[in-house]
């Protein structure tokens, strides 16, 4: 029996973006103003929200998406894993007139990765669009608007985490609500002063070395993933986070959900692209 039919199909709601992610693959990441060539181009879905939405489909969580397409064709092709995996995208947006997020990424031989996004329709997904209530956990990143992230705490009745990337400061309304902060070291470190005055519970990830649960500086749980060979880290964290939030809201223990959440970072990290089906 697998980990994902041990859960009791929990429901779990993710807002936030999707993408189309342009990835090449270089022998290594570019320096400001270099140009690497012999690169090999790899075009899947992506986005922060449809990647942990998928991940905590994956591991068994009944999961309902809420994000923004444009009308520029892209927005069907990003959707198309999590439609065939079964997420329901019936409270999607799609906003005429805009153009589908963009992911442009580049990818060294030893899995690293570059990024600069294009958010399109992200940014245009509203506070009125959201229907959050009811699940038993809500799961949001920073890549759509405060006001609407806001309105997603505000809205949720069951567990709600976040992952506080990319790094900028969270809005009060948003850190007041939060049972659970996930950041790796770099978030971490950007909003340290926001995090030491956190009542609720912090989850560091470090990559390798695995993701360690504090409340108010206290250790509660770590785990260490198994160890792999990368080939693309690109969507690693975000099966960590869309994992870790489907077990937790099946009410297994924040230690064995860490340890599920390691583990699926790992394989997300042996395969190319931010999604598998």
């Amino acid at each position: 029996m697998t980990h994902a039919q041990q859960l009791s199909g929990p429901t779990v709601c993710v807002v936030g973006s999707t993408n189309m992610d342009m990835v090449v693959k270089c022998p290594q990441l570019p320096r400001p103003g270099e140009t690497i060539s012999n690169g090999t181009l790899h075009r899947s879905p992506g986005g922060k929200g449809a990647n942990q939405a998928l991940a905590a489909s994956h591991a068994g969580a009944k999961t309902t998406f809420i994000g923004a397409i444009g009308d520029d064709g892209l927005g069907d092709e990003a959707l198309a894993t999590l439609r065939s995996s079964g997420v329901d995208l019936s409270c999607v947006v799609t906003v005429s007139g805009t153009a589908t997020g963009v992911a442009l990424i580049a990818v060294d031989a030893a899995g690293e990765n570059q990024i600069a996004v294009a958010p399109g329709a992200n940014h245009k997904l509203n506070p009125g669009d959201l229907q959050v209530g009811g699940f038993d956990a809500v799961l949001c990143q920073m890549e759509i608007r405060d006001d609407t992230l806001a309105a997603a705490a505000a809205g949720a009745t069951g567990l709600f985490i976040l992952n506080a990337a990319p790094a900028r400061t969270i809005p009060e309304a948003v850190l007041e609500r939060a049972d659970i902060i996930i950041v790796n070291e770099t978030e971490n470190e950007f909003l340290s002063e926001q995090l030491v005055q956190f009542a609720g519970t912090v989850i560091l990830t470090e990559g390798a070395k695995g993701a360690t649960a504090f409340k108010s500086g206290v250790r509660l749980a770590s785990a260490v993933p198994p160890e792999i060979d990368p080939v693309d880290t690109v969507g690693a964290g975000d099966a960590f986070c869309g994992t870790l939030t489907a077990h937790l809201a099946s009410g297994v223990s924040l230690g064995e959900a860490l340890e599920r959440a390691c583990e699926a970072g790992a394989v997300a990290a042996t395969q190319t692209g931010a999604q598998s089906d």
